[in-house]
C-alpha cells in the first residue's frame, strides 16, 4: 500500500486500474476475433498486432493491481466472474451475429467506429494518466502512449476514409455511429468512485475529459459530413458498476477456458 494513500483512496485508485485493464483486455479480445477475416491481408497483419498492443496494455494494469495486493496478475485476467469487471458494456459486445469458428457475420463499420473512438478516448485518457499522483500509473500510462499514438492514427485513417467513400460505406457508418453513440456514455464515465479518483489526483475530472473527447470527436464529425450526435448515452447498463451483458460472460469463459484447466500455463 503506498504510504502516501489512505484506504479511501486506495480503493478508488484500485476500481480506476480495474477499468482501465478491464476496457483494453475485453476490447482486445474482440480485436483478435477478427484475424483472418479483417478486409485485407494487411488490415489483418495490423489489427492483429494492435489487439496484442491492447492486451500487453491490460497485463501492465493488471501487474499493477497485483502490486496492490489484489491477488495474481493472471487470475485477475481469467478467473474474476462477469459482475466482478469493470469496463464499459459497449466495448464487450459482440462484433456481430454468428461466432468466429460458426459463420461469423461480423460488422467492419460497427468495429471501426467503436475503436477510432475508443482510441480517442485512451489517448486523452492516457495524456491524463501520465500525469498521475500515483507514479506507477503515471508511469505505465508514458509507455502505453508510445503505441498508442499509432493505434489512434490507423483507426482514424479507417473511420475518415469510409465515411466519406460510397453511398453504401458511409450509410453504414453513419448506422454504426448512431449504434456506437448510444453506448459511448459508460467509456466515458470513471463510476461510482470518480471523485475519490480525482480528488486524490489519479486522474483529471471525467467531466473534462469527456469535453475534451466530444471536441476531437466533433471536429471529425465537422471534417467528414457526419452529422451532430448530441450527448452521448448509456442505454445498456453501466459497466462500472458491474453491469454486464451475456456477451461479456461469455467472452470469459472463452479467454478462461485454457488458464482454468491449467492455470500453470499463464496467459
Amino acid at each position: 500500500m503506498n504510504k502516501a494513500m489512505n484506504e479511501q483512496e486506495q480503493s478508488a485508485l484500485i476500481e480506476l486500474i480495474y477499468q482501465l485493464g478491464d476496457d483494453d483486455f475485453i476490447l482486445a479480445y474482440r480485436g483478435s476475433e477478427w484475424l483472418g477475416l479483417a478486409p485485407h491481408i494487411e488490415e489483418d497483419v495490423a489489427f492483429s498486432s494492435i489487439s496484442q498492443d491492447m492486451m500487453g496494455h491490460a497485463t501492465m494494469y493488471y501487474h499493477l493491481l497485483e502490486e496492490l495486493g489484489e491477488g495474481d496478475a493472471d487470475g485477475l485476467a481469467h478467473l474474476r466472474k462477469p459482475g466482478a469487471f469493470r469496463n464499459a458494456i459497449l466495448l464487450e459486445k459482440v462484433n456481430g451475429s454468428g461466432t468466429y469458428l460458426e459463420k461469423p457475420d461480423y460488422d467492419w463499420a460497427f468495429t471501426v467506429v467503436r475503436n477510432y473512438f475508443y482510441a480517442v478516448h485512451k489517448q486523452i485518457r492516457l495524456e491524463s494518466l501520465r500525469l498521475s499522483t500515483y507514479e506507477p500509473l503515471g508511469d505505465a500510462a508514458r509507455k502505453i502512449m508510445t503505441e498508442q499514438y499509432y493505434h489512434l492514427m490507423h483507426w482514424e485513417l479507417w473511420f475518415k476514409q469510409l465515411v466519406t467513400s460510397t453511398d453504401v460505406a458511409k450509410k453504414r457508418m453513419l448506422s454504426a455511429v448512431g449504434k456506437v453513440w448510444k453506448d459511448f456514455g459508460g467509456v466515458l464515465t470513471l463510476g461510482p468512485s470518480y471523485s475519490e479518483m480525482v480528488k486524490a489526483g489519479f486522474i483529471e475530472d471525467e467531466n473534462l475529459l469527456k469535453k475534451r473527447w466530444l471536441n476531437r470527436i466533433d471536429r471529425i464529425f465537422e471534417e467528414t459530413g457526419v452529422p451532430p450526435q448530441g450527448e452521448p448515452l448509456i442505454e445498456s447498463g453501466n459497466g462500472r458498476k458491474g453491469e454486464h451483458t451475456q456477451d461479456l460472460a461469455d467472452a470469459l469463459a472463452t479467454l478462461s477456458e485454457v488458464y482454468a484447466t491449467n492455470p500453470a500455463s499463464g496467459w
